[in-house]
């Protein structure tokens, strides 16, 4: 039995209950949240990210972080939640919550920023797709006022001095709406002294990242 049978009509159309390997079912419940608007299913999706049952920890992870795409501010007040699970040992769950957070950067900047120094510990030692994202989320919070972009965009010039070369191209374009009058110079040096370790390609979307800034 479920909650008031919210419960059970959420997780029974999760794509694990559905027995699917795909994430199609989870896709189609978040847009079906999204339409109506659905606080007390977005509510039980968030509950459920706590299930003892791993696939369903995951599919409402999934669930979650697409309802910030469409829709940031229905998850929003949960900026806490993701934060917090930041700090799991189940990998899927930690780039997840890192993208819900990503989603959700813009609207709930004040209460992450609470917490950067987490989300650069997690940038740090994280797995591709986490830093990925945790990249994205700190060039967001650092684009929202200048006080996020001082305490940001050091740490985002170091890792962009000290990636792995196949990541400087996303990770620029991931910088670049935090770029300023007072750091892009700074930003555009350290693009430039890595450009020698870059593929044809890789150059390809760095110049790409200078044409946007009007810079040869």
């Amino acid at each position: 039995m479920g909650i008031g049978g919210i419960v059970i009509t959420i997780i029974n159309k999760l794509a694990t209950q559905l027995n699917r390997r795909d994430e199609e079912p989870n896709i189609e419940l978040a847009h079906e949240l999204v339409n109506k608007n659905d606080h007390e299913g977005i509510e039980e999706v968030i509950q459920n990210l706590f299930n003892k049952d791993k696939g369903i920890q995951q599919d409402c992870m999934k669930v979650a972080y697409e309802i910030g795409e469409m829709k940031p501010e229905l998850i929003s007040e949960y900026a806490l939640i993701f934060i917090d699970l930041l700090k799991s040992r189940n990998n899927r769950l930690v780039w997840g919550a890192m993208t819900a957070l990503c989603n959700i950067a813009l609207v709930a900047s004040e209460t992450i920023m609470d917490h950067i120094e987490l989300l650069f510990s997690t940038v740090k030692t994280g797995s591709v797709i986490t830093v990925d994202k945790g990249v994205l989320t700190l060039g967001k919070l650092a684009s929202v006022n200048k006080q996020n972009n001082e305490r940001i965009f050091p740490f985002l010039l170091t890792h962009l001095a000290t990636c792995r070369s196949k990541e400087i191209p996303q990770h620029s374009e991931s910088t670049i709406i935090a770029v300023t009058g007072d750091n892009k110079e700074q930003f555009l040096a350290v693009l430039k002294n890595r450009e020698n370790e870059l593929t044809a390609p890789q150059l390809k979307r760095v110049k790409k990242v200078y044409k946007i800034l009007e810079v040869d």
